[in-house]
């Protein structure tokens, strides 16, 4: 009843007849990366053709105006009530890294944000001040071995992300976009991971399809799959994708899933 059809390069003319021979007799006729989205909610990097991103992203991944000021109102109101509870927890946040390892209680770091443009994202301390002492980024590890015994809880429960709102209000981030990297980051994935620029076409959120799908990746084989949610969420972005993140997000918090 069905015929997926995963070609690459050039197809036969023998092949092509065969393929409106059978959808005249009714079979339904797809082609792999469209079932590839529709089955796992991600596109196939690994085998999409070069002008992918142009047919994708040029001529289908268009959003309105309406679209995008709508969700600048989100993140504003999103981002406040955030600031708020940020603002509720600080004390005790506060309190837990001093008396666990001293201070600073915030920490700011250089990431990439629409564009390749960098900005300062904030959070909560979850690290020893000596976790990259070389100078080096790291990947986050599961159980990280540089993060404090305050930090490891404040991970788990992503409450270390609340100060990410002021972001938010900033107009840097976006509740609802990729997970941002660092520039060193970018930089080494955009040499090892097909099309992985395209991912900065939006702003990074604090909540995302491939966060609430896939979590973190700590490798360039778990990178690419967390890409393709990404491209997958940039591509069939909307307020409606938007609002089901946001509604799964709790979840994912509550479920103690972060490192």
């Amino acid at each position: 009843s069905d015929i997926i059809v995963a070609i690459s390069g050039e197809m036969q003319g023998r092949m092509f007849q065969s393929l409106l021979d059978a959808q005249e007799r009714g079979v339904e006729i797809t082609r792999m990366p469209v079932a590839y989205e529709e089955m796992l909610g991600r596109v196939p990097i690994r085998v999409l053709e070069t002008d992918w991103i142009l047919r994708s992203f040029v001529d289908q991944a268009r959003v309105s105006g309406f679209f995008v000021v709508g969700k600048r109102i989100l993140d504003i109101l999103g981002g406040l009530i955030g600031v708020g509870i940020m603002l509720v927890v600080l004390p005790f946040v506060s309190l837990m890294i001093v008396l666990d390892d001293g201070f600073p209680i915030f920490y700011a770091q250089t990431r990439s944000g629409k564009g390749g443009q960098p900005y300062q994202i904030l959070k909560f301390r979850t690290m020893r001040r000596d976790a990259e002492a070389d100078g080096k980024p790291q990947w986050a590890k599961e159980d990280d071995e540089r993060a404090t015994r305050s930090g490891r809880f404040l991970r788990r429960t992503h409450v270390d992300e609340l100060p990410q709102f002021l972001n938010v209000v900033r107009g840097d981030m976006s509740l609802v976009g990729p997970r941002a990297e660092r520039p060193e980051l970018v930089e080494l994935f955009q040499r090892h991971v097909p099309f992985y620029r395209a991912r900065l076409m939006v702003k990074p959120g604090i909540t995302g399809w491939a966060q609430i799908n896939f979590g973190y990746a700590s490798t360039i084989d778990e990178t690419i799959t967390k890409l393709e949610y990404d491209l997958y969420y940039i591509k069939h972005r909307s307020t409606l994708m938007d609002s089901l993140i946001l509604l799964r997000t709790p979840s994912t918090m509550f479920g103690l899933r972060g490192r």
